[in-house]
């Protein structure tokens, strides 16, 4: 029963597999970009991991400074975790992309939605001429 579910279910790999074997102009199978929604729900559990994560790591230090007994192999053990954690979300950040950066004002500060005058230099973001020089003007 195994070897006939088997065969059946690497049919496909199979014919993809000699297909790229036989030499045609497809070398290796491109892998297709996972649908935006089940990238943002990997993101949010991820993000949820990484939460419980800090909490572990937090309690971790508080046991250990009650008991005067470091152990900086637990820490580095759970910190890895969350690293780990963190470049996975910074790779389905970039996949996702679709984020434009903040508009900025010609001193750099990023401008708020809806601000009329720049938090940093006090310009006026309504007039064009704040997104399009690229320097102060002298004795501002």
């Amino acid at each position: 029963m195994s070897a006939a579910y088997t065969g059946t279910f690497m049919a496909p790999f199979q014919r993809r597999q000699s297909a790229a074997s036989a030499g045609s102009e497809f070398e290796a199978a491109e892998q297709p970009r996972p649908h935006a929604g089940l990238l943002r729900r990997e993101r949010r559990d991820l993000l949820d991991a990484r939460e419980e994560l800090l909490r572990k790591l937090g309690a971790l230090m508080v046991e250990m400074y009650r008991r005067s007994d470091y152990r900086d192999e637990l820490l580095a053990e759970v910190c890895g975790q969350v690293i780990g954690i963190d470049d996975r979300v910074g790779e389905i950040d970039d996949l996702l992309g679709g984020r434009r950066p903040a508009a900025q004002c010609i001193c750099g500060a990023p401008n708020l939605p809806g601000a009329h005058f720049c938090p940093n230099c006090g310009r006026d973001l309504t007039s064009g001429e704040a997104a399009g020089s690229t320097a102060h003007p002298e004795g501002t």
